[in-house]
């Protein structure tokens, strides 16, 4: 049975919280903390499988709570609590780089919490957050080494001769995505010979601040997709949370965004399955499709379909490097992958599969 720690400041909201997760055989809570403060005093004497932590909270809040984790290097599965308001998703984004697995849109009303979709959601988040690799805490000079990579990528590619054609990367990522995304989005180049398509999931209001953040970070243009948009070489769209990207026909016979309504796919919206489909139609002629860290299978039949309409070349990242390896999992085992390699690598592989200007 998984330990659980549920770190909340209303003790309505903990109780409620605590009797979700204890309705399942699989979980049990072990300890309740009011604020950031008590429940740092229990991580650094006890482990625990999984760690529910709000944001807002008195003497530490949660943001303050996972630097400090981060500080004195200690691991812990974090889910995280959020609202969906404007400041709550950069919150959230900061919590997730900081080392928080993945997060759940609380409602502000305990009583809804205590409805269906909010517990069979925070049951199976909790699930796979239980079961996660633990968060690895990496030197400032580690990650300045990644960053100096990127120009010698850039002039390894512009020596590498890439066969002609039109292309487009697209890219399918879930628990432990945002964070794995800063690793790779940063590392390709304005001058990149194809769009960027990103399906992460994530609900409504999430994935507009998960756009601005890349954005700041890339020498290339990341922009949450908008319907229309005519895809551009160097530019990367991610997919608006709640609805289904694709690419269609737009004047002129431009490829273009064009968001679907269906209902959830693989259990999530937007699914990365109907992306790759859509692509079948499109004028690119060869795919590199990227699948990263996540739980299920999406993107798994997608692909599958597009590969016989199209050049494809697909990377899968590696285990070791994956918070969840469930999406890559899927890809290698349906003898899709072209490659498996670490995170630290696919911008790299993207960048030699696709040429610069």
């Amino acid at each position: 049975m998984k330990k659980i720690l549920v770190v909340d400041d209303s003790a309505l909201m903990r109780r409620v919280l605590c009797d979700i997760i204890n309705s399942d055989g699989r979980f049990q809570v072990e300890d309740r903390a009011t604020n950031g403060l008590e429940a740092f005093d229990l991580l650094s004497r006890k482990t625990y499988d999984a760690v529910v932590l709000d944001v807002n909270m008195p003497k530490m809040n949660g943001l303050e709570l996972l630097q400090e984790l981060q500080k004195f290097k200690i691991s812990a599965r974090v889910l995280m609590a959020s609202t969906a308001t404007r400041e709550g998703a950069k919150i959230t984004l900061d919590a997730l780089e900081l080392g928080a697995l993945d997060f759940i849109h609380k409602p502000d009303n305990a009583v809804d919490c205590r409805g269906e979709g909010f517990s069979r959601r925070m049951l199976e988040l909790l699930g796979v957050v239980a079961d996660s690799k633990l968060p690895v805490f990496e030197s400032a000079a580690r990650q300045q080494e990644k960053r100096e990579v990127t120009g010698k990528m850039i002039e390894l590619a512009k020596r590498h001769t890439v066969s002609g054609g039109r292309k487009i990367v697209a890219i399918a990522s879930s628990t432990g995505g945002p964070k794995a995304l800063q690793s790779v989005i940063p590392l390709l180049p304005a001058q990149l010979q194809a769009p960027v398509l990103i399906v992460q999931h994530m609900p409504k209001g999430f994935t507009a601040s998960l756009a601005e953040r890349l954005d700041s970070l890339s020498p290339l243009k990341v922009k949450e997709a908008a319907e229309g948009d005519v895809l551009e070489n160097g530019h990367v769209y991610l997919s608006m949370g709640g609805q289904h990207m694709n690419v269609a026909q737009g004047q002129g016979g431009r490829p273009v965004i064009h968001y679907t309504d269906e209902p959830p796919r693989e259990g999530v919206k937007p699914c990365a399955n109907y992306m790759y489909e859509s692509l079948e139609q499109s004028g690119y002629e060869e795919v590199v499709c990227v699948v990263m860290t996540g739980m299920g299978a999406d993107g798994t039949k997608g692909i599958s379909n597009l590969k016989g309409s199209k050049k494809i070349h697909v990377i899968a990242q590696e285990q070791s490097s994956c918070a969840v390896y469930g999406m890559p999992r899927s890809v290698v085992n349906a003898g899709l992958s072209n490659q498996v390699v670490p995170l630290e690598q696919i911008a790299q592989e993207i960048i030699l599969n696709v040429g610069v200007k």
